[in-house]
């Protein structure tokens, strides 16, 4: 998912943004108001994470009520260190789909981000990618090849779905790094091959027909045609 985090907490945005992306998601992430509403009004996302105090005029409510005014439905979840009952119903009635107050476990934050993200999936009413006899279900998260089940990370179903979406098409290494690991320069690794290899042992056994093809000089290609 592609998730925007805004928060002025350098130590808490730092903390949030790099798990996310541990977890297999694209993050953005604004330290103010002012460029978080401009980055969600402006972008598409799958969910925001909002902090309920920011500095400057322009607080999380703010951003939430511009946004829900606007027409946006992203899904958000608000974290803040305000805790008692009035601010919460606060938080829910301005726009927020669900508040999570600080401190916090990461891996509760993660669960209400999927479980957010779950809930706001929406891509044009798609629902299934498939290639072949290759298939994801991009609700449950699910992947299968024919009546096989795949079991895949979140970094390697973040590949693959980029790959479906881009069935017969070559993407290169460099689009790769940017779509799923969220790097806008080369980090003079081969985290790429790698990552395409062990996908590739998961989703091609030996009696299967091979649907990633390696383009030279160039990148990959996910097809069922020789």
């Amino acid at each position: 998912m592609k998730i925007l985090v805004v928060e002025d907490n350098e130590r808490v945005a730092r903390f949030v943004t790099r798990g996310l992306r541990e977890a297999g998601h694209t993050v953005e992430h604004a330290a103010n108001g002012r460029d978080g509403l401009f980055l969600a009004a402006s972008e598409p996302h799958d969910v925001i994470v909002m902090d309920r105090m920011l500095p400057g005029e322009i607080d999380g409510l703010t951003i939430i009520e511009a946004l829900r005014k606007s027409g946006n439905r992203t899904p958000i979840l608000i974290l803040s260190a305000l805790n008692d009952v009035d601010e919460r119903i606060r938080g829910l009635r301005s726009g927020g789909d669900d508040y999570l107050t600080k401190p916090f476990a990461f891996g509760e934050l993660l669960a209400r981000v999927d479980a957010l993200g779950r809930r706001g999936v929406d891509h044009g009413g798609e629902r299934m990618l498939q290639v072949g006899d290759l298939r994801m279900d991009l609700l449950s998260r699910r992947v299968t090849r024919g009546s096989r089940a795949i079991s895949l990370q979140p970094r390697e179903f973040k590949l693959l779905e980029y790959l479906m979406r881009h069935a017969n098409q070559v993407v290169t290494r460099t689009m790769l790094l940017e779509a799923v690991w969220d790097y806008n320069f080369d980090p003079q690794t081969n985290v790429v091959d790698v990552h395409i290899s062990k996908l590739r042992q998961k989703i091609e056994l030996d009696s299967e027909r091979p649907l990633v093809k390696t383009v030279r000089n160039a990148g990959y290609m996910l097809s069922e045609h020789e």
